[in-house]
Protein backbone atom coordinates (compact mmCIF):
# COMPACT_ATOMS: atom_id res chain seq x y z
CA UNK A 1 0.00 0.00 0.00
CA UNK A 2 1.52 3.66 -1.08
CA UNK A 3 0.30 6.90 1.07
CA UNK A 4 -0.15 8.45 -2.70
CA UNK A 5 0.09 11.42 -4.03
CA UNK A 6 0.01 14.05 -2.24
CA UNK A 7 -0.55 12.17 1.29
CA UNK A 8 0.76 12.87 4.50
CA UNK A 9 2.28 10.82 7.41
CA UNK A 10 0.78 11.44 10.79
CA UNK A 11 1.93 13.29 13.40
CA UNK A 12 4.87 11.85 15.92
CA UNK A 13 5.16 11.21 19.47
CA UNK A 14 7.32 9.31 21.53
CA UNK A 15 6.72 7.06 24.27
CA UNK A 16 9.36 6.56 26.86
CA UNK A 17 8.72 3.71 29.77
CA UNK A 18 10.75 3.65 32.95
CA UNK A 19 9.42 0.93 34.35
CA UNK A 20 10.50 0.70 38.06
CA UNK A 21 8.22 1.21 41.07
CA UNK A 22 8.52 1.20 44.80
CA UNK A 23 5.79 -1.46 45.27
CA UNK A 24 3.62 -3.02 42.42
CA UNK A 25 -0.12 -2.88 42.52
CA UNK A 26 -2.58 -5.90 43.44
CA UNK A 27 -3.92 -4.73 40.30
CA UNK A 28 -1.12 -3.41 38.03
CA UNK A 29 -0.83 -5.34 34.69
CA UNK A 30 1.81 -3.40 32.92
CA UNK A 31 5.40 -3.60 32.28
CA UNK A 32 6.41 -2.65 36.09
CA UNK A 33 9.23 -3.99 38.14
CA UNK A 34 9.47 -3.47 41.99
CA UNK A 35 12.96 -1.30 42.37
CA UNK A 36 15.53 -4.16 44.19
CA UNK A 37 18.82 -1.65 45.08
CA UNK A 38 19.36 1.25 43.44
CA UNK A 39 17.80 3.05 40.79
CA UNK A 40 20.04 2.68 37.50
CA UNK A 41 19.09 6.16 36.67
CA UNK A 42 21.96 7.21 33.95
CA UNK A 43 22.73 3.69 33.09
CA UNK A 44 18.78 3.47 31.54
CA UNK A 45 18.81 7.22 30.58
CA UNK A 46 22.00 6.43 28.19
CA UNK A 47 20.36 2.91 26.97
CA UNK A 48 17.38 5.52 25.92
CA UNK A 49 19.36 7.44 24.08
CA UNK A 50 21.44 5.29 21.99
CA UNK A 51 17.57 3.36 21.63
CA UNK A 52 16.35 6.83 20.28
CA UNK A 53 19.09 6.95 17.64
CA UNK A 54 18.43 3.51 16.07
CA UNK A 55 15.20 4.59 15.90
CA UNK A 56 15.68 8.14 14.39
CA UNK A 57 15.35 7.58 10.50
CA UNK A 58 11.95 5.79 11.32
CA UNK A 59 10.53 9.72 12.10
CA UNK A 60 11.05 10.44 8.36
CA UNK A 61 11.67 13.23 8.97
CA UNK A 62 9.13 14.76 11.14
CA UNK A 63 9.46 16.64 14.75
CA UNK A 64 7.73 15.41 17.81
CA UNK A 65 4.45 16.58 19.13
CA UNK A 66 4.10 15.64 22.23
CA UNK A 67 6.38 13.03 24.97
CA UNK A 68 4.43 10.54 27.43
CA UNK A 69 6.76 9.41 30.22
CA UNK A 70 5.45 6.54 31.59
CA UNK A 71 5.67 3.53 33.89
CA UNK A 72 6.15 2.24 36.41
CA UNK A 73 6.91 5.29 37.98
CA UNK A 74 8.91 7.94 36.28
CA UNK A 75 8.82 9.82 39.05
CA UNK A 76 11.10 7.96 41.18
CA UNK A 77 14.40 9.39 38.63
CA UNK A 78 15.67 12.80 39.73
CA UNK A 79 15.05 15.77 37.28
CA UNK A 80 18.76 16.24 35.48
CA UNK A 81 18.70 12.25 33.34
CA UNK A 82 14.68 13.34 32.49
CA UNK A 83 16.22 16.45 31.05
CA UNK A 84 19.21 15.06 29.81
CA UNK A 85 16.68 13.18 27.79
CA UNK A 86 14.59 15.52 26.55
CA UNK A 87 17.31 17.72 25.60
CA UNK A 88 19.06 14.36 23.50
CA UNK A 89 15.40 13.88 22.31
CA UNK A 90 14.99 17.61 20.84
CA UNK A 91 18.72 17.35 19.38
CA UNK A 92 18.31 13.98 17.21
CA UNK A 93 14.52 14.27 16.71
CA UNK A 94 13.46 17.44 17.02
CA UNK A 95 10.75 18.74 18.95
CA UNK A 96 7.70 20.96 18.15
CA UNK A 97 7.16 24.58 19.38
CA UNK A 98 4.94 23.91 22.18
CA UNK A 99 5.59 20.09 22.41
CA UNK A 100 3.01 18.53 25.16
CA UNK A 101 5.48 16.49 27.36
CA UNK A 102 3.62 14.79 30.25
CA UNK A 103 5.88 12.92 33.07
CA UNK A 104 3.50 10.27 35.05
CA UNK A 105 3.92 10.85 39.34
CA UNK A 106 2.47 8.80 41.97
CA UNK A 107 2.10 11.07 45.28
CA UNK A 108 4.53 10.93 47.99
CA UNK A 109 6.60 13.25 49.98
CA UNK A 110 10.05 12.53 48.42
CA UNK A 111 8.89 12.62 44.91
CA UNK A 112 6.75 15.94 45.42
CA UNK A 113 9.91 17.63 46.18
CA UNK A 114 11.41 16.88 42.67
CA UNK A 115 8.02 18.16 40.75
CA UNK A 116 10.05 21.45 40.43
CA UNK A 117 12.85 19.91 39.11
CA UNK A 118 10.89 18.22 36.51
CA UNK A 119 9.07 21.84 35.37
CA UNK A 120 12.78 22.97 35.07
CA UNK A 121 13.68 19.80 33.10
CA UNK A 122 11.01 20.50 30.17
CA UNK A 123 8.61 18.53 31.68
CA UNK A 124 4.78 20.62 30.76
CA UNK A 125 2.24 18.54 32.04
CA UNK A 126 2.25 16.20 34.81
CA UNK A 127 -0.30 12.75 35.45
CA UNK A 128 -1.00 12.03 38.93
CA UNK A 129 -1.74 8.31 39.92
CA UNK A 130 -4.28 9.74 42.43
CA UNK A 131 -6.43 6.88 42.60
CA UNK A 132 -8.63 7.88 45.48
CA UNK A 133 -8.87 9.79 48.33
CA UNK A 134 -10.00 7.41 50.49
CA UNK A 135 -7.08 6.47 52.50
CA UNK A 136 -9.04 2.61 53.41
CA UNK A 137 -9.74 2.20 49.65
CA UNK A 138 -5.72 2.98 48.67
CA UNK A 139 -5.09 0.45 51.48
CA UNK A 140 -6.90 -2.34 50.15
CA UNK A 141 -5.63 -1.16 46.24
CA UNK A 142 -1.87 -1.40 47.41
CA UNK A 143 -1.32 2.36 47.39
CA UNK A 144 1.86 3.51 49.31
CA UNK A 145 0.85 7.06 49.22
CA UNK A 146 -2.42 8.85 51.36
CA UNK A 147 -4.97 11.06 50.44
CA UNK A 148 -2.99 14.01 52.32
CA UNK A 149 -0.10 13.22 49.63
CA UNK A 150 -2.54 13.08 47.10
CA UNK A 151 -3.39 16.54 47.75
CA UNK A 152 -0.05 17.55 48.45
CA UNK A 153 1.10 16.69 45.15
CA UNK A 154 -1.55 18.66 43.36
CA UNK A 155 -1.18 21.56 45.22
CA UNK A 156 3.03 21.21 44.61
CA UNK A 157 2.60 20.46 40.94
CA UNK A 158 0.40 23.97 40.54
CA UNK A 159 2.79 25.97 42.95
CA UNK A 160 5.96 25.46 40.83
CA UNK A 161 4.20 26.46 37.42
CA UNK A 162 2.42 23.42 36.28
CA UNK A 163 -0.70 24.14 34.35
CA UNK A 164 -1.61 20.50 33.08
CA UNK A 165 -2.59 18.21 35.34
CA UNK A 166 -4.10 14.85 35.23
CA UNK A 167 -5.63 12.97 37.72
CA UNK A 168 -5.85 9.09 37.37
CA UNK A 169 -9.26 8.11 39.53
CA UNK A 170 -10.68 4.74 39.81
CA UNK A 171 -14.10 3.50 40.45
CA UNK A 172 -15.59 -0.18 41.11
CA UNK A 173 -13.16 -0.23 44.27
CA UNK A 174 -13.37 -2.98 47.16
CA UNK A 175 -15.77 -1.97 49.75
CA UNK A 176 -16.67 1.50 47.54
CA UNK A 177 -20.07 2.39 47.32
CA UNK A 178 -21.55 5.26 45.32
CA UNK A 179 -21.21 8.09 47.70
CA UNK A 180 -17.33 7.62 47.52
CA UNK A 181 -17.14 7.01 44.47
CA UNK A 182 -18.42 10.57 43.89
CA UNK A 183 -16.53 11.80 46.61
CA UNK A 184 -13.44 10.92 45.32
CA UNK A 185 -14.37 12.59 41.95
CA UNK A 186 -15.66 15.63 43.65
CA UNK A 187 -12.35 16.06 45.95
CA UNK A 188 -10.18 15.86 42.56
CA UNK A 189 -12.32 18.62 41.15
CA UNK A 190 -12.00 20.93 44.13
CA UNK A 191 -8.37 20.48 43.70
CA UNK A 192 -8.24 22.24 40.57
CA UNK A 193 -7.47 18.98 38.20
CA UNK A 194 -7.69 20.02 34.39
CA UNK A 195 -7.92 16.98 33.55
CA UNK A 196 -9.48 13.50 35.09
CA UNK A 197 -8.81 9.91 33.56
CA UNK A 198 -11.74 8.11 35.39
CA UNK A 199 -11.20 4.26 34.98
CA UNK A 200 -13.36 1.46 36.46
CA UNK A 201 -11.13 -1.11 38.43
CA UNK A 202 -10.47 -4.65 35.94
CA UNK A 203 -9.43 -7.65 37.20
CA UNK A 204 -6.94 -8.89 34.87
CA UNK A 205 -5.81 -12.66 35.13
CA UNK A 206 -1.92 -12.45 35.60
CA UNK A 207 -2.09 -10.03 38.64
CA UNK A 208 -2.29 -10.36 42.40
CA UNK A 209 -6.04 -9.88 42.26
CA UNK A 210 -6.61 -11.47 39.35
CA UNK A 211 -5.28 -14.55 41.49
CA UNK A 212 -7.15 -14.10 44.31
CA UNK A 213 -9.62 -11.36 44.06
CA UNK A 214 -9.95 -8.62 46.90
CA UNK A 215 -13.97 -8.98 48.83
CA UNK A 216 -16.29 -6.47 48.62
CA UNK A 217 -16.11 -5.91 44.85
CA UNK A 218 -19.11 -3.85 43.56
CA UNK A 219 -21.85 -5.29 41.65
CA UNK A 220 -22.50 -4.38 38.23
CA UNK A 221 -25.42 -2.63 39.03
CA UNK A 222 -23.72 -0.22 41.40
CA UNK A 223 -20.52 0.24 38.99
CA UNK A 224 -22.58 1.98 36.55
CA UNK A 225 -24.67 3.64 38.95
CA UNK A 226 -20.84 5.42 40.05
CA UNK A 227 -20.14 5.54 36.41
CA UNK A 228 -23.30 7.71 35.56
CA UNK A 229 -23.03 9.87 38.87
CA UNK A 230 -19.43 10.51 38.36
CA UNK A 231 -19.77 11.80 34.64
CA UNK A 232 -22.39 14.04 35.92
CA UNK A 233 -20.27 15.28 38.93
CA UNK A 234 -17.55 16.25 36.12
CA UNK A 235 -19.66 17.83 33.68
CA UNK A 236 -21.25 19.68 35.86
CA UNK A 237 -17.30 21.14 37.03
CA UNK A 238 -16.99 22.44 33.45
CA UNK A 239 -15.03 19.17 32.54
CA UNK A 240 -16.09 17.62 29.36
CA UNK A 241 -16.38 14.14 28.61
CA UNK A 242 -14.28 14.20 25.03
CA UNK A 243 -13.28 10.59 25.33
CA UNK A 244 -14.38 7.44 26.50
CA UNK A 245 -12.53 7.53 30.09
CA UNK A 246 -11.27 11.30 29.53
CA UNK A 247 -12.63 14.74 30.92
CA UNK A 248 -10.93 17.42 30.23
CA UNK A 249 -11.68 21.93 31.08
CA UNK A 250 -11.13 23.29 27.69
CA UNK A 251 -8.02 23.84 26.14
CA UNK A 252 -6.85 20.29 27.99
CA UNK A 253 -7.19 17.83 26.43
CA UNK A 254 -4.36 15.27 26.00
CA UNK A 255 -2.10 16.05 22.95
CA UNK A 256 -0.30 12.63 23.21
CA UNK A 257 -3.66 10.25 23.99
CA UNK A 258 -5.37 12.38 20.66
CA UNK A 259 -2.37 11.20 18.55
CA UNK A 260 -3.43 7.32 19.61
CA UNK A 261 -6.87 8.00 19.54
CA UNK A 262 -6.39 9.22 15.99
CA UNK A 263 -4.10 6.44 14.64
CA UNK A 264 -1.19 9.08 14.59
CA UNK A 265 2.38 7.39 14.99
CA UNK A 266 4.67 7.12 18.20
CA UNK A 267 8.26 5.63 18.69
CA UNK A 268 8.34 3.43 21.76
CA UNK A 269 11.61 3.68 23.74
CA UNK A 270 12.38 1.45 27.09
CA UNK A 271 11.25 -2.17 28.64
CA UNK A 272 8.43 -3.02 26.80
CA UNK A 273 7.39 0.03 24.93
CA UNK A 274 5.08 -0.50 22.39
CA UNK A 275 5.31 1.88 18.81
CA UNK A 276 3.49 2.45 15.79
CA UNK A 277 5.09 3.63 13.05
CA UNK A 278 3.95 4.47 9.13
CA UNK A 279 6.91 4.28 6.35
CA UNK A 280 7.24 6.00 3.76
CA UNK A 281 5.35 3.17 1.15
CA UNK A 282 2.40 3.51 3.61
CA UNK A 283 2.22 0.35 5.99
CA UNK A 284 1.89 -0.10 9.14
CA UNK A 285 4.10 -1.45 11.66
CA UNK A 286 3.40 -2.10 15.77
CA UNK A 287 6.72 -2.65 17.76
CA UNK A 288 7.05 -3.61 21.16
CA UNK A 289 10.40 -3.63 22.60
CA UNK A 290 11.67 -6.40 25.11
CA UNK A 291 9.65 -6.45 28.78
CA UNK A 292 13.05 -7.49 30.98
CA UNK A 293 14.66 -3.89 32.05
CA UNK A 294 17.93 -6.04 32.38
CA UNK A 295 17.70 -8.02 28.64
CA UNK A 296 16.40 -4.53 27.41
CA UNK A 297 19.14 -2.88 28.37
CA UNK A 298 22.01 -5.20 27.13
CA UNK A 299 19.82 -5.54 23.58
CA UNK A 300 19.64 -2.10 23.16
CA UNK A 301 21.09 -0.68 20.30
CA UNK A 302 20.34 -3.27 17.77
CA UNK A 303 17.19 -4.89 16.42
CA UNK A 304 17.46 -7.71 19.26
CA UNK A 305 15.74 -5.37 21.36
CA UNK A 306 12.58 -5.84 19.79
CA UNK A 307 10.50 -8.69 20.65
CA UNK A 308 7.64 -7.83 17.91
CA UNK A 309 7.34 -6.18 14.30
CA UNK A 310 4.11 -7.00 13.55
CA UNK A 311 3.10 -5.40 9.75
CA UNK A 312 -0.37 -4.88 9.50
CA UNK A 313 -2.87 -6.12 7.00
CA UNK A 314 -4.64 -3.56 5.39
CA UNK A 315 -7.76 -4.62 6.99
CA UNK A 316 -6.22 -4.58 10.49
CA UNK A 317 -5.37 -1.21 10.02
CA UNK A 318 -8.73 0.18 8.86
CA UNK A 319 -9.54 -1.68 11.74
CA UNK A 320 -8.07 -0.49 14.37
CA UNK A 321 -8.33 3.31 13.28
CA UNK A 322 -11.69 2.93 14.11
CA UNK A 323 -10.88 0.86 16.91
CA UNK A 324 -9.37 4.08 19.04
CA UNK A 325 -11.47 6.73 16.95
CA UNK A 326 -14.72 5.78 17.68
CA UNK A 327 -13.52 5.94 21.54
CA UNK A 328 -13.72 9.79 21.05
CA UNK A 329 -17.24 11.55 21.75
CA UNK A 330 -16.97 13.40 18.28
CA UNK A 331 -15.27 10.58 16.25
CA UNK A 332 -13.63 11.07 13.80
CA UNK A 333 -13.36 13.27 10.47
CA UNK A 334 -14.03 11.06 7.25
CA UNK A 335 -10.96 12.77 5.90
CA UNK A 336 -9.27 11.81 8.52
CA UNK A 337 -10.36 7.71 8.86
CA UNK A 338 -9.89 7.47 5.02
CA UNK A 339 -6.22 8.80 5.31
CA UNK A 340 -5.33 6.64 8.03
CA UNK A 341 -7.26 3.87 7.19
CA UNK A 342 -5.97 3.17 3.35
CA UNK A 343 -9.79 2.88 2.60
CA UNK A 344 -11.47 4.69 -0.22
CA UNK A 345 -14.62 6.47 1.16
CA UNK A 346 -16.87 4.04 -0.88
CA UNK A 347 -15.48 0.83 0.70
CA UNK A 348 -15.59 2.81 3.81
CA UNK A 349 -19.19 3.68 3.61
CA UNK A 350 -20.03 0.10 2.32
CA UNK A 351 -18.09 -1.28 5.31
CA UNK A 352 -20.26 0.76 7.95
CA UNK A 353 -23.26 1.14 6.37
CA UNK A 354 -24.94 -1.94 7.96
CA UNK A 355 -24.23 -0.39 11.46
CA UNK A 356 -25.07 3.42 10.47
CA UNK A 357 -28.47 1.95 9.17
CA UNK A 358 -28.88 -0.10 12.57
CA UNK A 359 -28.40 3.33 14.16
CA UNK A 360 -25.46 2.44 16.24
CA UNK A 361 -23.18 4.93 14.30
CA UNK A 362 -23.21 8.48 12.94
CA UNK A 363 -22.06 9.42 9.68
CA UNK A 364 -22.71 13.13 9.18
CA UNK A 365 -21.28 16.59 8.58
CA UNK A 366 -18.22 14.70 7.39
CA UNK A 367 -17.70 12.62 10.78
CA UNK A 368 -18.15 9.49 11.62
CA UNK A 369 -18.96 8.58 14.81
CA UNK A 370 -20.53 6.50 17.40
CA UNK A 371 -24.61 7.35 18.34
CA UNK A 372 -25.33 7.82 21.77
CA UNK A 373 -26.66 4.43 21.95
CA UNK A 374 -23.68 2.98 20.54
CA UNK A 375 -21.55 4.78 22.44
CA UNK A 376 -22.95 3.21 25.66
CA UNK A 377 -22.55 -0.03 23.84
CA UNK A 378 -18.99 0.96 22.72
CA UNK A 379 -17.11 -2.38 23.57
CA UNK A 380 -20.11 -4.55 21.70
CA UNK A 381 -20.22 -2.03 18.44
CA UNK A 382 -16.47 -2.27 18.45
CA UNK A 383 -16.81 -6.33 17.78
CA UNK A 384 -19.26 -5.30 15.27
CA UNK A 385 -16.83 -4.23 13.03
CA UNK A 386 -14.67 -7.53 12.68
CA UNK A 387 -12.69 -8.62 11.10
CA UNK A 388 -12.91 -5.08 9.34
CA UNK A 389 -13.55 -4.33 5.16
CA UNK A 390 -12.37 -6.89 2.72
CA UNK A 391 -7.99 -6.20 1.27
CA UNK A 392 -8.10 -4.41 -1.65
CA UNK A 393 -8.47 -7.16 -4.36
CA UNK A 394 -9.67 -9.93 -2.30
CA UNK A 395 -12.87 -9.40 -3.53
CA UNK A 396 -16.40 -10.26 -1.68
CA UNK A 397 -17.49 -8.09 1.69
CA UNK A 398 -16.52 -8.48 5.19
CA UNK A 399 -18.87 -9.96 7.18
CA UNK A 400 -19.71 -8.96 10.77
CA UNK A 401 -18.42 -11.69 12.96
CA UNK A 402 -21.61 -11.38 14.95
CA UNK A 403 -24.03 -10.73 11.98
CA UNK A 404 -25.16 -7.63 13.85
CA UNK A 405 -26.64 -10.00 16.90
CA UNK A 406 -24.69 -8.31 19.58
CA UNK A 407 -26.74 -5.31 19.12
CA UNK A 408 -30.11 -6.25 18.75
Amino acid sequence: MSLGAGAQLPPLAVYIHLPWCLQRCGYCDFNAHALRGELPARAYVDALGRELRRQAPAALGRRVTSVFIGGGTPSLFPPGPIGELLDTLDAVLGLESGAEITLEANPGASENARLRGFRQAGVTRLSLGVQSLDDTLLARLGRIHDAVAAREAVAEAYAVGFRGINADVMYGLPGQGVTGAEADVAGVIALGADHVSHYQLTIEPETPFGRRPPPGLPDEETVLEMEAVCRQRLAQAGLERYEVSAFARPGQRSVHNLGYWTFGDYLGLGAGAAGKRTGADGRVLRTRQRRSPRAWMAAVGSARVEAECIELTPSEQAFEVLLNGLRLREGLPERLAVARSGCSLPALRDWLAPLCAGGWLEWRGGRIRASAAGYEMLDTLLLELLPGPPDPGSGGSAPSSHGGNALK
